[in-house]
């Protein structure tokens, strides 16, 4: 079972900067792809960032070369650089962690949420 827990979400002016931050805990014997999608209201949740195991990396159309998507393996630990942040940034930000249980079970994980709204 694993546990995601998400910071870093708030408000901030267009043009300005967030990290998200997501840790995961918990009993699993890997954690492999970690990365964060996000939700505006009225719309289907879409994929805004992906680190795979291999430290492969994909973005969004939409935020490439404004956000950033890193990890600290040794933490369990996914990051969201965000800047030059637009109004239609304005979601609910969820991380997922993809993991392989002790009975090699894979299963995807998600945190709580954090909101992130950007406004002048």
């Amino acid at each position: 079972q694993v546990q995601l827990v998400e910071s870093g979400g708030g408000s901030v002016q267009p043009g300005g900067s967030l990290r998200l931050s997501c840790a995961a805990s918990g009993k699993f014997r890997s954690i492999n792809a970690m990365g964060w999608y996000r939700q505006a209201p009225g719309k289907p949740r879409e994929l805004v960032a992906s680190s795979a195991s291999d430290g492969s990396t994909n973005y969004l159309d939409s935020v490439k070369g404004r956000f950033t998507i890193s990890r600290d393996n040794a933490k369990n630990t996914v990051y969201l650089q965000m800047n030059s942040l637009k109004p239609e940034d304005t979601a609910v930000y969820y991380c997922y962690a993809d993991s392989t249980t002790f009975l090699r079970n894979h299963m995807r994980n998600w945190g709580q949420g954090t909101q992130v709204t950007v406004s002048s």
